[in-house]
């Protein structure tokens, strides 16, 4: 059920939930880290108290989720009544994945450090050709 009547919570309490976490003390343990901003500044306390309208960055298993709040919820509901509490602006995988693969240099095939079969084989081209 949705809270009208509040108009800030914690932030460790809202993405528990929001059923970003599953446990309480895994969101708090996020905040806590340094690892959760409200509005692009950096949150070390898992008390901070937020409003509707912020916006969350924080990370969640291999990626970074942004979400803006909507409304505030006095208990832990169902995963649909837990939706109705953010919008997900989270950019598509699609995207994601063209700006990771942009930061890495590509390397031809086989190029990385030798097996231990390729190893053996040049040690036996060294034995046969002594220099």
């Amino acid at each position: 059920m949705l809270d009208p009547d509040v108009s800030n919570q914690r932030v460790d309490i809202w993405l528990w939930h929001a059923r970003f976490f599953k446990t309480r003390t895994l969101s708090s343990k996020i905040c806590r880290a340094g690892k959760v901003r409200v509005n692009g500044l950096k949150i070390t306390k898992a008390k901070t108290s937020i409003t509707v309208g912020d916006i969350l960055t924080f990370p969640q298993e291999k990626k970074i989720r942004i979400a803006r709040i909507l409304a505030f919820n006095h208990r832990r509901g169902p995963a649909p009544e837990a939706r109705a509490l953010y919008e997900d602006m989270t950019p598509p995988p699609a995207e994601i994945r063209r700006i990771e693969k942009s930061k890495v240099a590509l390397r031809d095939r086989g190029t990385g450090r030798p097996t231990k079969n390729q190893r053996r084989a040049t040690d036996r081209l060294k034995n046969i050709f002594p220099d």
